[in-house]
């Protein structure tokens, strides 16, 4: 067998789901699948297919090509929730001399210039003769002959070279070429959620936080043509782009809300604008959520950041509303918030200097006690039931 160069994809959760992990197990190798699809044929070689293999917990990604570098696709599965750590590494055969062999060649340099190494291997293999200690210690030997100036150490070297006997092969791989996953649960093993993403800062990272615990994201947006313009919608649109290589495909539904934005401007107590247009918005999403088959409706909202975001605002806005609401983000202060923006590539879009539909007939004092009573007062001022329909019939769907 000669050496491959291969990518070992490892997870955590999921080896813990007992009898249900081969669902989770199949459902993470589709989307490593899709992560990898545009990779799926080298350019210069029609008929290379990346390969994905299952086999005791863990995945093997490579290329039948060997002028492919199949590190080129670290960046793409590094964003694959599921996956933990993504080792580039070398399989060959089931040979302690091949083993040796290709350990001087491959990872001897890798060690050049380091004060320590230690060997750890693991013999999933139990046919294979030597154990694993003896196999640690003959990998062991032979690297320190190479490089004299290294110290061996076993508690807390410098790198960690590691040895997998497996069944379909031998890995040899270094922890200094070690990858972060995204961590987290296979997007599409834990329900639907409807993301109501504006242009801000949180709520992208709303829908990370959501889609990291496997749930299948749906984004909905709302204008107000001609107060917003169409490149704040584009803006959102690219920013469910981003997030798309986290959480696969994404859904995208835009609604105006210009009329009732309007109504709410001639009829209502202006203080009470954004407490009532976030009714609105809530019960648009529940329809469109309904009309789906969308478990859940997603916020970015943080509790107190805004007027709309205290618990008396929030009780109010959702009141009356029977599909479960997760507010990933409730207990995160802003900081934060920006620190997972900037984290997986949303924020330069987010701070963007473009209107959304929020900012439109802002109050220059909006209530931040809202009563209820005093709600359902303005709100029988409107067309309720005429104006969520005129804006739900206007969807408009990527």
């Amino acid at each position: 067998m000669q050496e491959t160069k291969v990518l070992l994809l490892k997870y955590g959760e999921i080896a813990l789901k007992g009898l249900n992990r081969n669902k989770f197990e199949k459902l993470l190798e589709q989307n490593v699948e899709n992560a990898v699809k545009k990779y799926k044929y080298n350019s210069n070689n029609k008929n290379a297919y990346i390969n994905i293999e299952r086999e005791q917990s863990i995945m093997t990604v490579w290329c039948d090509d060997p002028n492919f570098d199949i590190d080129n696709i670290i960046p793409a599965l590094s964003k694959v929730f599921g996956i933990v750590t993504i080792n580039s590494a070398l399989k060959v055969e089931k040979n302690i001399d091949k083993i040796k062999e290709t350990a001087l060649k491959y990872i001897a340099p890798v060690l050049d210039g380091k004060k320590s190494f230690g060997v750890l291997a693991k013999r999933s293999d139990k046919s294979f003769p030597l154990k694993s200690p003896e196999i640690a210690a003959q990998i062991g030997d032979v690297l320190f002959s190479e490089n004299g100036n290294i110290t061996v150490d076993l508690k807390n070297p410098e790198v960690w070279v590691a040895v997998e006997m497996r069944n379909n092969g031998a890995f040899i791989h270094a922890s200094n070429v070690k990858y972060h996953g995204a961590g987290g649960m296979p997007v599409g093993s834990n329900g639907t959620g409807l993301l109501l993403l504006s242009g801000g800062i949180d709520s992208p990272v709303a829908g990370y936080m959501m889609a990291r615990r496997g749930m299948k994201i749906s984004a909905l947006h709302f204008t107000s043509e001609p107060y917003t313009s169409e490149r704040a919608r584009e803006k959102v649109v690219r920013l469910s782009k981003i997030l798309s290589e986290y959480c696969g495909d994404i859904k995208f539904y835009s609604v105006s809300l210009t009329e009732i934005q309007e109504n709410i401007r001639k009829y209502c107590d202006g203080d009470y604008t954004t407490v009532l247009l976030r009714r609105f918005m809530i019960r648009i999403a529940e329809s469109i959520a309904k009309s789906n088959n969308i478990d859940c409706i997603i916020t970015g909202e943080s509790l107190g950041q805004v007027a709309s975001q205290t618990i008396e605002a929030v009780k109010v806005i959702y009141d009356g509303i029977n599909t479960p609401v997760f507010r990933p983000c409730i207990g995160l202060d802003k900081s934060q918030i920006i620190e997972t923006a900037e984290k997986i590539g949303t924020y330069e879009t987010s701070i963007e200097p473009y209107e959304d539909c929020c900012t439109v007939f802002t109050p220059r004092h909006p209530v931040t006690k809202p009563k209820l009573w005093k709600v359902l007062e303005e709100e029988s001022r409107l067309d309720k039931s005429g104006l969520t329909k005129r804006a739900s019939d206007g969807i408009y769907v990527i």
